[in-house]
């Protein structure tokens, strides 16, 4: 079986450095901060171009604590791209304010801002950016779009670590960014783990004390705010693979160029794009037919898993029936049917790749 993805052979790739890093945590017992945490948190402001890193606790923590801490008006509108993960839109409500759902463009399938424009109002006050299978938003165009309409940006990269829009990493681009670092991502920790990126220094503190109970200081409680952190195994496990993330994001696209160059022909088959001005972190190689659950099912016969994402979108999701309308998007309802996921990672090798390609072509619409 050609494996959708493969974290035990990641490990043994990189064995002796990440049991050399975990040994070093367990030997110093800086199980919670530590030198590991505020290492990491340097080196990955660095690799991501950003000003500012706050490790936290998981993806959906980094989105709430990013939300709280741009103190937003209670109940302010966020517009969020249909076709994501639940993490994205529950981060809002969560946060005490209402998602405004918009189509994603059904091109990169990330936000759609001509879509957006005709639902913004005056309690409209940030747009969620999710860079979504590690394509890129178009961050020119939407930092002009929140500049016109006066909204903060908050870069969901939860599957994007990596990518770059116009030679820049993403992540603090906008006003503020939120990475996940669950252990499938390109940048995978053993365990939940998060990160917050920022250029903005207040808001980097306030990130910070909210997600360590309002406090900077130890005891010194500025206000309420929550435990959210990550660990020092966490942080030391992350250290040890990002020196890698580079080379493993190259792999991942020259599988991406060889699916490109072998299926680019099948009419019935929609391939993901890739905009000019950008790095695919590809996270996830998205194609689209009519014939998905068929495919799926005959890519298992012969050897070849394949995921969905996502299989509802976010509107048709039972938690927003009260969101639901004639303006609810309809561009992702009609998407989700059609979205199957290739097996994509560095651990494919070009047999893995040739296996998935021969059994794509072989299979009979």
């Amino acid at each position: 079986m050609v494996k959708f993805l493969d974290l035990v052979g990641q490990y043994n790739e990189i064995k002796d450095e990440i049991d050399v890093a975990i040994a070093r945590v367990i030997g110093s017992a800086a199980y919670i901060g530590g030198p590991d945490l505020t290492a990491f948190e340097e080196e990955f402001a660095d690799f991501q171009q950003a000003q500012h890193c706050v490790g936290v606790a998981n993806g959906t923590d980094a989105l709430e604590i990013a939300i709280e801490a741009l103190d937003l008006p209670s109940g302010s509108e966020i517009l969020v791209p249909a076709n994501s993960f639940v993490a994205s839109s529950e981060a809002v409500t969560r946060s005490g304010h209402r998602v405004l759902f918009c189509e994603a463009d059904a091109v990169s399938y990330t936000i759609d801002l001509d879509d957006a424009a005709h639902r913004v109002t005056e309690k409209t006050k940030a747009m969620i950016v999710v860079h979504l299978y590690g394509h890129p938003a178009d961050m020119a165009a939407v930092m002009t779009f929140a500049r016109k309409h006066g909204l903060k940006v908050i870069e969901d990269c939860a599957q994007a670590h990596g990518a770059e829009f116009d030679g820049r990493r993403i992540g603090a681009i906008g006003d503020i960014g939120a990475f996940s670092f669950y252990p499938g991502k390109n940048l995978g920790a053993y365990g939940d783990g998060g990160a917050i990126l920022t250029d903005d220094e207040q808001l980097a503190r306030k990130s910070r004390m909210i997600a360590n109970h309002g406090r900077i200081d130890k005891y010194d409680h500025q206000f309420e705010g929550r435990n959210s952190r990550l660990d020092g195994l966490q942080a030391a496990i992350l250290r040890a693979k990002l020196p890698h993330l580079d080379t493993w994001i190259d792999r991942r696209n020259a599988v991406a160029q060889r699916y490109f160059d072998a299926l680019g022909d099948l009419d019935w088959l929609i391939l993901p794009t890739i905009a000019d001005n950008v790095r695919h972190a590809f996270h996830l190689f998205v194609v689209r037919t009519d014939h998905r659950d068929a495919l799926q099912a005959f890519l298992k016969e012969n050897g070849v898993s394949s995921g969905i994402h996502y299989p509802i979108a976010l509107p048709d999701l039972g938690a927003y029936d009260y969101l639901r309308g004639p303006d609810t998007p309809i561009l992702a309802t009609k998407l989700a049917p059609t979205l199957l996921s290739l097996p994509m990672g560095e651990h494919l090798t070009e047999s893995d790749t040739d296996k998935v390609i021969a059994a794509v072509r072989s299979f009979q619409p």
